[in-house]
């Protein structure tokens, strides 16, 4: 049988892809939220510097991304656990929406570009579940990866 699934063996079973023959090289992901609060919950959230009841939505939200991205191979169960060497975030203000962006980097020997997803993923939960008592009609539109770099193949969104 083929196919071109990396986590498929020949008989179509699940496994974790073998990288013990590849080389360690420096890899970076960038992956992206996009939550959007409306108008007016951006507004009420900018004036107040962006602090809740709960604290600072973006000091949390980077903490919880954080903790996210290193937990991913705990929550999909194929991929490999990675030391992450960095995480960051990057967080962009508009007057509806806030954007979120993970940045995962690290020397391995396979990507990173599932903690840096995973890590916009919860970040963005956490602003949603930060600012939930404002406003029922917030929405986490899209999670997506950016670029990633240094294994076999670069890409760039």
């Amino acid at each position: 049988m083929s196919n071109s699934f990396s986590h498929l063996d020949e008989n179509g079973q699940p496994g974790m892809v073998d990288v013990s023959a590849k080389n360690e090289t420096v890899r970076e992901a960038r992956a992206q939220s996009i939550v959007y609060l409306g108008k007016e919950v951006a507004a009420q959230l900018s004036e107040a510097g962006w602090q809740t009841k709960k604290g600072s939505i973006i000091q949390t939200a980077t903490i919880a991304g954080t903790m996210g991205a290193k937990k991913t191979s705990d929550l999909i169960p194929l991929c490999h656990p990675l030391g992450l060497d960095s995480c960051k975030f990057e967080f962009e203000t508009s007057e509806d929406q806030v954007v979120i962006t993970c940045i995962c980097r690290l020397e391995a020997k396979t990507g990173v570009e599932m903690e840096a997803l995973v890590g916009a993923s919860i970040a963005a939960l956490t602003v949603y579940d930060m600012c939930k008592s404002i406003s029922k009609g917030i929405v986490i539109k899209e999670t997506k990866l950016i670029s990633k770099s240094g294994g076999k193949s670069d890409f760039k969104a």
